[in-house]
Formats: structure tokens, sequence, C-alpha cells
């Protein structure tokens, strides 16, 4: 028997984005790539922030992410 729409189990992956230019480009960065392997992705949750500095100032934004992905039948 199919299951009903509303019955959805996920499976979670963390992915590691980053940009020199923002933390949006870092998540965009990290969904866009992993798009290209992996199918059904349907939510993420930025779980933490970071950057690197050079010279005093930011030299580049990375976010770590928690994204669901609908399993296959």
């Amino acid at each position: 028997m199919p299951a009903a729409e509303h019955d959805h189990v996920y499976k979670i992956l963390d992915l590691v984005g980053s940009s020199e230019t923002s933390i949006d480009d870092a998540i965009k960065n990290a969904i866009s790539r992993a798009s290209k392997t992996v199918r059904e992705m349907r939510w993420f949750e930025v779980v933490q922030t970071r950057g690197h500095i050079e010279n005093g100032t930011v030299g580049h934004y990375q976010v770590t992410l928690r994204v669901g992905f609908t399993l296959e039948e």
C-alpha cells in the first residue's frame, strides 16, 4: 500500500558550504552543489555559522546545514 501524502520519512545529511561573499551565498552554494547528486531535498536548517578572518576582515563565511530529503520507495 503506498504511503499517504503526509506520511513522509526523511534522511538527514549534513553539508558545509562556504562563500567569500555572504552567509546566504554559502547556503546556496552548499544546496546547489548537493542537488547535483542528492535527489528529493526538501528542507534545510542552519546549525552552525563561522568564518575565517584574514588581515582584520572577513575572508570567507562557512555554514553547516542539516538537509532533509525524502527516501525513495
